[in-house]
């Protein structure tokens, strides 16, 4: 558990569990976890879940306006991310090889 800012140029590992930061992750920052991650804040940055095959992965965040997001290796950009739940409370798993965003008042 994270309780302060992940600034840039910071990576926070959790290689065996989930992640649960309290605080923002600014851009230039990556996040990463062998299970979930969870951004309660905006999530700016890079965040990588399932970075050890774990398809049931998911991230959630308050505001999503990431630079990239992966699940499991698959991933999407900011210009993807855009499309869908930009800049709102979202959960974003994996769906027949297809990152999904979905927001968390409809998950």
């Amino acid at each position: 558990m994270v309780n302060q800012t992940v600034r840039s140029g910071q990576q926070v590992y959790a290689p065996e569990g989930d992640l649960i930061i309290l605080a923002p992750v600014q851009a230039g920052a990556e996040v990463l976890a062998a299970g979930n991650i969870h951004v309660y804040g905006p999530l700016r940055g890079r965040a990588l879940a399932g970075i050890h095959g774990a398809e049931s992965a998911r991230v959630f965040c308050q505001s999503l306006e990431a630079e990239l997001v992966s699940i499991a290796g698959h991933y999407k950009i900011s210009e993807d991310l855009q499309e869908n739940g930009w800049k709102s409370a979202v959960q974003i798993q994996l769906r027949d090889d297809l990152l999904v965003v979905t927001p968390l008042d409809k998950a």
